[in-house]
């Protein structure tokens, strides 16, 4: 059994308390730590990526116990694939946390970045419900104490909201894995696929119950409408690095509810059935719609972005709610792009608030830099919307063309075509507001960000190489889709990640028969 599966959740957690204990005092030694760190998550991730990428799973059973009575850690081609990403995004998100500054301007940022690190490595590579959970809750006390890095009241309601809004999602998981494990016995996801399918047809209402509990806590974390009200504000109000590392929180909705609804309750089992088309998709298209109106209707730049993570969020989900092969494809290839372009948008936020009294979307002097910093917002800005001939563009072909021969085709591409123009208008208002349409003030009138500070050299290096996985992704777009697809065939083929998990021999050697 190889012990590298568990690196990317190991080794964080051990940098965060060595860099409290042993650094705390020392930024420049916790920069080293951190980044570090973060390079070698790449190379790890890599590798992992690199053994899953031939349909290949491997399983790391904690104190060498078997499942489902241990707990287990699986790769296999989507687990490793949203590790890499999270790898990748945390360099740049920390590149531009250091060259700006940001990890000066309260205490313990780069051991918080890292337990927040440890816990969304965690929940994409369990092997079982009750420590998705657990790594859900890691997620949710380091993101809080990164929300309010730097003071200020406004960030620190915001993350009251965030935390409460996430509580109650807490409450909701809880409530759905004890219904399961009263249902079934088992919380490990590769028994409960085979146990589900054994529930009497006239006993099926707790294992329902469960399941869209878990859809509702899903849909929480990817703050799908209605569930959405608590993040235009915690993104809002978190500093730049933090909100940028937060576009992949999101996705760990995302990610669990494909886990979940293509393993354990799968679109052709007759006790959830329905549940995707009915509810899912309705409210993935009302996403959608709402985040692409915030975008036009948003008074302040940086609720803009964050409408805009609703709407790309809206977008992912609407091609998960179809639940086949291709409209699965389309959600990965979707979600990489949208995590990227999310990412640099909240980044380029912070380069405009540098030079700004706010971020209102009002006549204001010249942003520093703002020839660079305007290329960017509208590289960043076209891929956002869906424009060509960037990776958004693509992916919403890949999306439409996966709903083509749905019942609910004519929606679907009505609502995406529609919100997408009304995106690109959103985003033309506050590009020609905010370098275009600027002022003359004298010294009195202005009133900077006290926390701000002129964006460094590392700070564009940053943003331009999230840009540059963007301009990638569109050009590898061909080989992406393809290992994309076969993420989604492993996928709906689950029988051999059930198999590895299930059938590896242990320590334990208690028969499964009757427990």
């Amino acid at each position: 059994m190889t012990h590298w599966i568990v690196a990317p959740i190991i080794l964080p957690a051990l940098l965060a308390p060595f860099i409290v204990l042993a650094a705390r005092y020392h930024i420049g030694i916790q920069r080293v730590f951190s980044v570090a760190g973060v390079v070698a998550l790449i190379a790890i991730a890599a590798g992992l990526m690199w053994q899953a990428s031939d349909g290949t799973i491997t399983l790391y059973q904690l104190g060498d116990w078997a499942a489902p009575f241990g707990i287990v850690i699986v790769a296999d081609r989507l687990s490793t694939m949203m590790v890499m990403l999270t790898a990748v995004l945390a360099l740049f998100v920390l590149l531009y946390a250091i060259g700006s500054e940001w990890d000066t301007r309260g205490r313990h940022f780069h051991a918080l970045f890292q337990f927040q690190l440890m816990g969304i490595m965690g929940a994409f590579m369990t092997g079982d419900l009750f420590n998705l959970f657990v790594f859900f809750e890691v997620l949710l006390i380091a993101s809080y104490g990164l929300m309010i890095h730097a003071g200020g009241n406004a960030r620190l309601r915001a993350g009251v909201q965030y935390v409460l809004f996430n509580l109650l999602g807490s409450t909701l998981f809880l409530f759905a894995l004890g219904a399961i494990y009263a249902e079934t016995g088992t919380l490990n996801m590769a028994d409960l696929a085979r146990r589900v399918t054994l529930i009497d047809a006239g006993e099926t209402v707790g294992i329902r119950l469960a399941a869209v509990l878990l859809l509702l806590v899903f849909a929480i974390k990817a703050a799908v409408l209605p569930l959405h009200f608590w993040l235009p504000s915690s993104y809002a109000e978190a500093p730049a690095p933090v909100a940028a590392l937060f576009a992949i929180m999101t996705k760990v909705g995302a990610y669990a509810i494909i886990r979940v609804y293509t393993m354990v309750f799968t679109p052709d089992l007759e006790v959830t059935s329905g549940l995707h088309t009915t509810w899912l998709l309705p409210a993935a298209l009302a996403s959608l719609a709402i985040g692409m109106i915030g975008i036009l209707a948003a008074r302040h730049f940086d609720r803009l972005v964050a409408f805009a993570v609703i709407g790309s969020m809206g977008m992912v989900m609407v091609a998960i709610s179809l639940f086949t092969p291709t409209s699965i494809t389309a959600a990965l290839y979707y979600t990489v792009h949208s995590t990227l372009a999310a990412a640099a948008l909240f980044l380029i936020v912070d380069l405009v608030r540098s030079g700004r009294a706010d971020l209102r979307l009002i006549a204001q002097p010249v942003v520093p830099g703002a020839v660079l910093t305007s290329a960017l917002f509208f590289a960043a800005a076209i891929a956002m919307a869906g424009l060509p001939p960037l990776s958004g563009f693509l992916g919403k072909l890949l999306v439409l063309d996966a709903a083509f021969d749905t019942a609910s085709a004519a929606w679907i591409w009505a609502i995406v075509l529609i919100s997408s123009l009304i995106a690109v208008v959103g985003f033309s208002r506050a590009g020609s507001i905010l370098f275009w349409k600027a002022k003359t003030v004298t010294v009195s009138e202005e009133e900077p960000d006290e926390t701000a500070s002129p964006p460094a050299t590392l700070s564009y290096v940053a943003v331009g190489g999230l840009l540059t996985l963007l301009v990638a992704h569109t050009v590898f777009a061909g080989p992406a889709t393809s290992y994309m697809t076969a993420v989604s065939d492993q996928l709906f083929n689950p029988e051999p990640y059930i198999s590895t998990v299930l059938d590896t021999p242990g320590k334990l050697s208690i028969p499964k028969e009757g427990y």
